[in-house]
């Protein structure tokens, strides 16, 4: 299987962002994108994802060959593709389980239904495996939780809905060492035939824990140097000016502040809390 982007091209309102970028991710692969704030990292996930906010205006994504940017939302799901938010919304009144079990439900053909005993036994495994509070399956999507809790609930729809690929945006935000561990330790147990993942970092610190197989650095809306765990070294060590200086690389603009939406807008932006 395999997840290909091609010479993609998308704005955010009238602000180009991702300016010709192409990657392939194959089944079995786990990839790292890095770069300094606001080169469209965040952009690239939601784009996948089909988040409305940004508009594709040239170049292609496919699934196993199909056109993924034809899809709904729902279907990109559906198809075996997961993002792992970067900011988690709040779901009052759903439970985690009831939340992961719908999700599971959704990808069953007509007639078919999630087997219940399966279910729970593998939801407290998962819970145990990320040594998340044995309550969490029955408190709201996210309510009340910390902010390393909320990643680690994103982990454990992953672990749970078993995607075939999984996009995980700076999901090392709010974790303590331990916690990073956890959530390492957890991803590369995904790893196999049917899996390739995409991990979304400013830092080298979360790769200490996912063992990666290519790193890509992304720039100006594009990647602009890929290769192995030697890149992680060197941008720990050096930061990413070499690189701009090696590539003739202006300044990165400042990415703007990130829009808390209420209540009313979550309800309106269900693409978010497909998983």
């Amino acid at each position: 299987m395999e997840l290909v982007i091609k010479n993609l091209h998308a704005n955010g309102g009238d602000k180009e962002i991702l300016k010709g970028l192409n990657l392939m991710i194959k089944s079995g692969e786990i990839h790292a994108i890095m770069g300094p704030n606001g080169t469209g990292k965040s952009t690239l996930a939601g784009v996948i994802m089909g988040n409305p906010k940004y508009d594709v205006t040239g170049g292609e994504i496919t699934l196993n060959g199909e056109d993924v940017l034809a899809m709904e939302v729902d279907e990109r799901s559906r198809k075996g593709l997961f993002l792992a938010m970067q900011y988690p919304n709040e779901i009052s009144g759903i439970t985690n389980a009831d939340f992961i079990k719908s999700a599971l439900q959704a990808r069953k053909k007509e007639g078919e239904h999630v087997a219940l005993f399966k279910f729970v036994r593998d939801l407290e495994k998962s819970v145990k495996e990320l040594k998340m509070d044995p309550d969490m399956p029955h408190r709201y999507v996210n309510e009340g939780f910390s902010g390393g809790e909320k990643k680690r609930n994103e982990i454990l729809q992953m672990k749970m809905l078993k995607p075939n690929f999984a996009i995980l945006d700076e999901i090392d935000s709010g974790l303590d060492i331990d916690a990073l561990r956890i959530v390492g330790e957890n991803v590369n147990q995904m790893r196999g035939e049917d899996f390739g993942g995409l991990v979304i970092t400013h830092y080298q610190r979360l790769l200490d824990y996912i063992d990666v197989d290519y790193v890509h650095i992304m720039m100006n809306g594009t990647i602009v140097k890929s290769g192995g765990k030697e890149l992680i070294a060197k941008i720990d060590a050096s930061g990413y000016d070499w690189l701009k200086t090696d590539l003739g690389i202006e300044e990165e603009v400042e990415e703007k502040k990130r829009i808390v939406l209420g209540a009313c807008a979550v309800k309106e932006t269900k693409w978010d809390n497909l998983s």
